[in-house]
This record gives C-alpha cells, sequence and structure tokens, in this order.
C-alpha cells in the first residue's frame, strides 16, 4: 500500500470510528427521577430496575438526578434528560414547557388506581383536624411539597387553602419547601407542626424508618389522584422509543423478554406492579385542578380590583371547561 492509499484508508477508518461513535451516542438516554426523598435511597430503589432497562432495550441508560422537581423538567427542557419518572404535575410542566410526552403509567403495587394527598402531624400534636391547622393563629410551622409536586403541592394548595381562601404564608408561623420524605421526617422529630405528604411515601416511612412512622399522625386525606406518567421527550428517536415502549408494557408480565418473578421484585421495590399505556389525557385533572387553585388564589387577593377579579376568574373558568370537556370525550372513548 503506498502513501496515498495509507492515508486514504486510514481517513476511512476515522470516519468508520466516527460514525461507529455517533452510533453509539444515539444509543443513550438519561432517564429523570424526581427528587420525591433523598438521592441514595432513590439509587437503591431504581438501579435495579434501569439496569434491566438497559439490558432489554440495548440503550444505555443513565439515571439523572437533581435536586428538585424543576432539575429534571429543565433537563428534559435542554435535552439532558430523555426520559423521566414524574409525578402528573411535574408531568404536566414537563409536557408544556420541555417538549414532553406521556407514554406509560405506574401501577400501584396494591392495585390502587393511585394514591392520596396527606397532611401529617405529630402524634402528641393538638391539631387533629383540618379546622384545627387552618385557625391561622401564626403558631404552627408548615412543611409543603416542592412546587411541582402534586400530592405535596398542588393538592393541599388546591384542596385546602384555594378552596378556603386561605395563603399559607398568612397563616402559618413559617412556610417551607421539602420533599416528602424530609416532609415526614421533619414531623416526626418534632420540626414542623404539620407537613405535606402522601400515601406511598408514608408507606416507605413505615417500613424503613418505624420510630419515626410510630411519632406521626394523620390529619387530613385528599381525594383520590392518578398513579404517576413516565414521560419521553417528543423528539426522541423513534427507534428508541420502540423500544422503551416495549420495555415498559411488557416488564413484570408474561410478555417480557426476562425473568417476569424477578421483575415483579424489582418493581415491588419501587412500590408498583406492571405498567400500563397512558397519553397526556392523564394531565386533565390536573389541569382542572391548577385552574381552581388559581382562581381560589384570585378571588383571595384582596388588592386586586373586582373588575380584574372577574375578567380572570371568567377566563380561567372557560378554560376549565374546556379541560373538563375534554376528559369527557376522553372518558366516553
Amino acid at each position: 500500500m503506498n502513501a496515498i492509499s495509507r492515508i486514504l484508508a486510514a481517513g476511512m477508518m476515522g470516519l468508520t470510528l466516527s460514525a461507529s461513535a455517533v452510533a453509539q451516542d444515539a444509543m443513550e438516554i438519561n432517564f429523570g427521577i424526581i427528587s420525591t426523598e433523598s438521592q441514595q435511597n432513590l439509587k437503591t430503589q431504581w438501579d435495579p430496575f434501569l439496569a434491566d432497562m438497559s439490558k432489554q432495550t440495548g440503550l444505555k441508560v443513565n439515571p439523572f438526578f437533581a435536586s428538585d422537581y424543576a432539575g429534571v423538567i429543565e433537563g428534559m427542557r435542554f435535552g439532558k434528560v430523555d426520559v423521566a419518572w414524574y409525578g402528573n404535575k411535574s408531568a404536566m410542566e414537563a409536557v408544556d414547557r420541555a417538549n414532553g410526552e406521556v407514554f406509560a403509567q405506574t401501577v400501584a403495587e396494591s392495585g390502587e388506581p393511585g394514591y392520596y394527598s396527606l397532611i401529617l402531624a405529630p402524634k402528641d400534636s393538638p391539631l387533629n383536624t383540618l379546622e384545627d391547622l387552618l385557625k391561622c393563629d401564626g403558631t404552627v410551622d408548615f412543611g409543603i411539597g416542592d412546587p411541582n409536586s402534586t400530592s405535596g403541592f398542588l393538592v393541599p394548595m388546591t384542596f385546602i387553602f384555594a378552596k378556603n381562601g386561605i395563603d399559607p404564608k398568612e397563616c402559618f408561623k413559617t412556610v417551607r419547601n421539602a420533599n416528602h420524605e424530609t416532609n415526614a421526617m421533619a414531623v416526626a422529630n418534632g420540626q414542623v407542626g404539620a407537613a405535606a405528604n402522601n400515601t406511598e411515601n408514608l408507606a416507605k416511612i413505615e417500613a424503613n424508618s418505624p420510630d419515626a412512622f410510630a411519632k406521626i399522625k394523620i390529619i387530613w386525606k385528599s381525594p383520590l389522584i392518578a398513579s404517576d406518567p413516565i414521560v419521553w421527550r417528543k423528539d426522541l428517536d423513534q427507534a428508541a422509543k420502540d423500544k422503551l415502549e416495549t420495555f415498559f408494557l411488557t416488564y413484570g408480565t408474561d410478555k417480557s423478554t426476562g425473568d417476569m418473578a424477578a421483575e415483579k421484585a424489582v418493581l415491588g421495590g419501587l412500590d408498583w406492579a406492571p405498567f400500563r399505556k397512558s397519553t397526556n389525557a392523564q394531565l386533565l385533572p390536573v389541569r382542572i385542578m391548577e385552574t381552581e387553585k388559581k382562581i381560589g388564589e384570585i378571588q383571595a387577593d384582596a388588592g386586586m380590583a373586582e373588575a380584574d377579579k372577574t375578567k380572570q376568574i371568567d377566563e380561567l373558568k372557560a378554560q376549565k371547561k374546556t379541560y373538563e370537556d375534554e376528559m369527557a370525550k376522553t372518558t366516553q372513548g
């Protein structure tokens, strides 16, 4: 081989290597995990599932953690997260702001169609009911969830505070945002007088920290919240989407290419049963809830002119009606 041939051959090899590297990069995805509890706890729960995802899809799957829900949403917005587990509120934000799309839904291991938001208080607290909590005498330190959490923030803001025309910052001595685990432990340790949580996280506290669980009581339980969605970026490579959809909808079932019993055990570590197919339509109840929250906040705003209030509330009610009509069509379908 002469010098020119060697140069050309080397160049072609370089092109082949580059193409191979691009193909390898295209088969790598980042999976976002919202911060419902400490990263170490989440990593322990999620690692076996992500390892199976990688094995069965052929994709290299990297976990993506952030200190709050917004970090995962923004990660998807800027192409750093390809697929993610969200709550319904954070999924709505990802769909609206980060080109996300719901394609699957978690199913509770118990078979429940969803879960519930809770308000917790210390076992020996004089707070026993919602009425006790809403005395608003400025003596209670209150823990609320991440602003993008469904059960930790949106549900209590809608069904407790907006519904009663109350601003938490004016009701309580202090209000702080934290994840579910941190809120529950703060209640158990007497660091806050009450805090938002949910039935899924409280079950984990009961299993993993029984002493802390024994120091907690429930003083409010919400209406049912739909189980969490799994969201991918709309512009994700179609071949990757097909592999992911097959994996999620067969994992832990008799259609799986893996060990069904082992997969069910992995799902059990996440408190889930096999997934079901879903779409953005599952977010409609949350959109209605968000609209109701905004209406309540406007109604409670003493500084807003009545004409402005009426205009904004009418617009929100029209939007809410649109969501309700869409949901009715989905249900009928």
